[in-house]
């Protein structure tokens, strides 16, 4: 399941209490965060692992600006509450999964 984010608190809660975390910055008018929505569900139901979450940039602009969300969807794995790898732009899934 990938959990929407309301707030900074929430974001900073997720990172650090989970070993993997995936953060989708997405915007709901981004046609490309749209064909990134399917790719991320699927590896979410194959990676259960791994905790992924959303962020509307348009509603957390705080959150986009302190992670250098200049383009969307960018997308941020957190590896024990630090970034360790962003894409930015429609990823391919194996180029995804390789990360974690």
């Amino acid at each position: 399941m990938i959990e929407e984010i309301k707030s900074s608190e929430e974001f900073e809660n997720e990172i650090k209490s989970n070993a993997i975390v995936f953060a989708d910055f997405y915007a709901t008018w981004c046609m490309p965060c749209k064909m990134m929505s399917g790719i991320i569900d699927e590896i979410a139901k194959e990676h259960q692992e791994v905790k992924f979450i959303k962020i509307d940039v348009d509603q957390n602009t705080e959150l986009a600006i302190k992670y250098n969300v200049m383009s969307i969807p960018t997308m941020i794995i957190f590896k024990s509450g630090n970034a360790s790898k962003t894409f930015i732009g429609v990823t391919d899934k194996s180029e995804i999964i390789a990360e974690f």
